[in-house]
């Protein structure tokens, strides 16, 4: 299969040439930092750009007395700065040796200024990392040319591309097990193909920069929803992806509650009376020690389950998402595999969430998805209502048949296409697919619009799940022609060939660097 190349969107020039800047500051900063630094310059030059368009567009009018007015910058979601933030300013200042205090103080004003951005922009951070004056005056100038991007940036999308990509480039170069958690686009776009978040409160535990929230916004806009039809709640626990969750949902106009401060969603559950429509969320796989042995015994989210081990969290969030569903409320969320058979106290916690008929579909997705890991993850379904209903969207009515006692297989391990040379993601045809199979089961009719696919997919009873042992692991029920993997010994290759040859080039031009540091130091080697 040809490598399907990234999307414009995914990865421009700006991004590369950014990250590559970036990493000029290697030894004066960890690289895991690089987005922080980037991001905050990103969004200077973005407010820049817009508020000066706005106030542009004041004068026009006739309306001068009014360019300070901060009202009318609001009304059509632009932040107003005042002089001290506006990158003219900055641009002047830019080869100035107190520019770290300069950028500080600008996003301070900035924040004084603009209600949606309060507690979202970091507060004295160029001064507290010691970078040299001119390597930031170089990343101002760089940030400068951006004006033609953010023309063009129709669904203000230049944070969010960024993020994403610095954040997948670090994960990429540290390897698995290091890095921030990152969830690719392509996972999040299938969750919201298939719970469909077209309208009512949307809700993510763990919700990191609000990546799932931006995909859901995505989704209404295109299928010809009411963004404001949708409201969002979240919590974050890390301070600084808080904040970058709460900038990057007010740059696209994102009303969000995320909660007065970053928090545990445990120990400080910030929406404790919530009730969902819609949970999107990929929690930390695995998570140990995330309480104390007596600490939350009695907490309402167990609902009547057995309270989930120390050992692990994967239990604890599901009941969490479970607690807060509303009434006709659907959850698709990321799990290890390991939850789908975990037995003992787990064990019986997943049985009765299947006798409780709560949990909808199981698909099992690809290796080599995430930057981070490289082990084949679960996306889950639960839904609070799986009776037969009539449901009204878009003018159109929805028959959904009763599903309570059966549960929807998937496996789409031999799905993905190639994506950045050993990863894999899914392609929209793929999506769409997958997304029209679940609907086509949920609902009336079903007997001529699905079918069990072997390898593929699977309708199982509750007596079948049972007869297993409550096991959830979805090659227990899905038909496989052959369980031996049928080895593409041409795309395997290729794939080696091309990693093959980038530890080559990465080898050479270390050792060309070395050369040149003792050529510089006058001890030039002579090979």
């Amino acid at each position: 299969m040809a490598k399907k190349t990234l999307n414009k969107k995914e990865a421009l020039p700006m991004e590369e040439m950014l990250w590559k800047a970036c990493d000029a500051l290697r030894g004066s900063i960890e690289p895991s930092e690089y987005k922080h630094v980037v991001l905050s310059l990103i969004f200077l030059k973005y407010a820049g750009f817009h508020f000066e368009k706005r106030r542009q567009e004041i004068i026009a009018a006739g309306q001068e007395a009014f360019v300070d007015n901060v009202a009318f910058y609001g009304a059509k979601n632009v932040f107003y700065l005042p002089e001290t933030a506006r990158w003219s300013y900055i641009k002047e200042n830019a080869k100035q040796p107190d520019i770290a205090l300069i950028l500080d103080k600008a996003l301070a004003d900035i924040e004084k200024k603009n209600k949606p951005l309060r507690g979202a922009l970091p507060n004295n951070y160029y001064s507290s990392l010691g970078i040299e004056s001119e390597k930031l005056g170089s990343l101002i100038d760089k940030a400068d040319g951006f004006d033609s991007i953010l023309e063009n940036d129709t669904e203000n999308d230049i944070i969010g591309r960024v993020y994403e990509y610095f954040l997948s480039k670090f994960a990429i170069k540290e390897g698995k097990g290091k890095g921030e958690f990152y969830t690719p686009k392509t996972i999040v776009n299938l969750i919201a193909e298939m719970i469909e978040p077209y309208e009512g409160i949307i809700y993510d535990p763990c919700c990191g920069s609000g990546g799932m929230f931006v995909q859901s916004m995505k989704f209404v806009q295109r299928h010809n929803g009411n963004r404001r039809n949708v409201s969002v709640y979240g919590q974050e626990f890390t301070k600084t992806t808080y904040k970058l969750a709460k900038m990057n949902l007010a740059i696209r106009g994102i009303a969000a509650n995320l909660g007065e401060y970053a928090a545990n969603t445990f120990t400080d559950d910030r929406h404790k009376d919530l009730k969902a429509d819609f949970i999107m969320a990929n929690p930390p796989f695995n998570q140990k020690d995330w309480r104390a042995e007596n600490q939350l015994t009695d907490d309402p989210r167990w609902n009547g389950f057995d309270i989930p081990p120390t050992s692990n969290a994967n239990y604890g969030w599901i009941l969490n998402m479970a607690s807060k569903l509303s009434c006709n409320g659907v959850a698709g969320f990321i799990l290890a595999n390991g939850a789908l058979s975990a037995d003992g106290t787990e064990g019986a916690i997943r049985r009765k969430m299947i006798e409780r008929g709560l949990v909808e579909a199981i698909i099992i997705l690809p290796n080599n998805l995430f930057y981070s890991t490289d082990i084949s993850v679960t996306l889950w379904i639960l839904n609070a209502n799986k009776k037969a209903r009539v449901v009204t969207r878009n003018g159109e009515e929805i028959h959904y048949r009763d599903r309570e006692h059966e549960i929807l297989f998937m496996d789409l391990r031999r799905r993905g296409i190639p994506f950045e040379k050993k990863y894999v993601q899914f392609s929209p045809e793929t999506i769409e697919e997958v997304a029209n199979v679940y609907h086509n089961w949920q609902r009336e009719g079903h007997t001529e619009s699905y079918a069990d696919i072997p390898e593929f997919c699977y309708s199982a009873s509750l007596e079948e799940v049972a007869d297993k042992g409550y096991s959830l692991v979805p090659s227990k029920y899905i038909e496989f022609a052959n369980n031996d993997e049928t080895v593409d010994y041409e795309t395997k290759m290729s794939a080696l060939q091309s990693e093959l040859a980038d530890i080559l080039k990465e080898e050479a031009d270390s050792r060309a660097e070395l050369l040149d540091v003792f050529k510089t130091l006058g001890y030039e080697i002579d090979l």
